[in-house]
């Protein structure tokens, strides 16, 4: 079975699997076959949003593990880092998401690191657009020089640089002052400005730092239950 953690979005990106092991190793000593890896996963990422100052939230459990690994799937739905505004509204909306869910959940980028071969198309190849003068071009200008101090225009493809560069561990709104500064790392992140021709985007990014009741709705996409899915004995493999 190929794994999802070979898929184009998550190659040398995705990291952290020995803590969910942890977990899954002294949950099961306690309850055997009985809470799932996913719901490990729901656990933590709400404990790791409160941790860093974010909101916390209740999270839903139950779910079950997929009996399969959808290798096919995570290269077609998670969203490319340089994707189009047009792109990432019709993914979202294949999950049930609409636009506000989609400009809210992006926030998450308020944390994190991206490789450079995700960002290196925007500060060397995509043409931004700017709606807000020539302060605002000025600060863009000044934080492409930055990043192209980390990223060359060939090589050094799996250096890393933070989503938010003013406070990268930490989880708050920030996230959406840097894209409305033209300082977000990823396209996919700009482009909510930068090519949102009718404004419902742009409204959002204003309006929105957090919102918990999505980060619960981002967490029941596709969930399984009952007799769907499975609780793995490991977190790495399936067990049928």
């Amino acid at each position: 079975m190929t794994s999802e953690k070979l898929a184009g979005p998550n190659l040398n990106s995705l990291c952290g699997f020995e803590v969910i092991d942890k977990i899954k190793y002294l949950v099961k000593e306690e309850c055997p076959i009985t809470v799932s890896c996913v719901d490990i996963l729901a656990m933590a990422a709400r404990d790791v949003v409160e941790l860093r100052g974010g909101p916390r939230w209740d999270a839903l459990l139950g779910r079950k593990d997929a009996l399969e690994s959808s290798f096919s799937g995570a290269n077609i739905l998670i969203p490319a880092p340089n994707s189009s505004l047009e792109v990432l509204i019709d993914n979202f909306k294949q999950q049930g998401l609409d636009i506000e869910d989609l400009v809210t959940l992006s926030g998450s980028h308020t944390i994190g690191r991206a490789r450079c071969l995700s960002f290196r198309q925007r500060i060397y190849n995509a043409k931004e657009e700017y709606h807000y003068g020539y302060d605002h071009y000025k600060r863009y200008t000044s934080f492409r020089r930055i990043l192209r101090s980390i990223c060359p225009v060939e090589g050094r493809d799996t250096k890393f640089a933070p989503l938010d560069f003013q406070t990268p561990k930490r989880f708050h709104n920030h996230y959406f002052i840097n894209i409305l500064e033209g300082k977000g790392l990823l396209g996919s992140d700009n482009v909510l400005i930068s090519h949102d021709l009718d404004g419902k985007t742009t409204e959002q990014v204003w309006a929105y730092a957090s919102n918990e009741k999505l980060l619960i709705k981002m967490g029941n996409i596709n969930v399984l239950t009952g007799n769907e899915g499975e609780i793995r004995r490991n977190c790495r493999f399936v067990d049928a």
